[in-house]
């Protein structure tokens, strides 16, 4: 569809506190819904590792988990991001204003890794953002496409 062609991927960051659990799903996700077309990354505002949750879901969805890190947004301070986009309120609130031109979007979604009870009902938790999260990358990779192909020259 030549319609949806992008020239360069599409540089996109997302960001929450711990990247820990949403973040990374959503840089796992878009990848995987992006393919080519997106570049992805994920960092925290005060990263705390990934949650080994995280990385269940992530199998159990058939998603590569090799390479994903919790990393600080200090690291991509500086950077060109054509997206930038908060998975919660706190990041939101405390992430750093990235230069040039790019869109900055919010996405809010409980935070998996603070849920409480048994390990199934946590796990359950995890599913659910991690559904909520797939079903938005899906979108947004289809819309931003679109968007990126069509934008002027010195956007896209």
């Amino acid at each position: 569809m030549s319609d949806t062609v992008v020239d360069r991927p599409m540089r996109v960051l997302f960001v929450c506190t711990g990247n820990s659990a949403r973040s990374i799903m959503a840089e796992a996700l878009l990848r995987k819904h992006g393919g080519d077309d997106f570049e992805v990354f994920s960092a925290g505002t005060e990263p705390r590792g990934v949650n080994p949750l995280t990385i269940r879901v992530l199998e159990e969805a058939g998603l590569p988990t090799a390479g994903l890190q919790s990393k600080s947004v200090n690291e991509f301070l500086g950077s060109h991001f054509d997206h930038v986009i908060t998975m919660c309120d706190e990041a939101r609130q405390s992430c750093p204003v990235f230069p040039g031109s790019h869109e900055s979007l919010h996405w809010g979604y409980e935070d998996p890794a603070e849920a409480t009870g048994t390990d199934e009902e946590r796990l359950a938790v995890f599913r659910h953002v991690f559904t909520q999260i797939g079903l938005r990358t899906n979108e947004f990779a289809t819309i931003a496409r679109r968007f990126h192909a069509t934008a002027p020259s010195g956007r896209g």
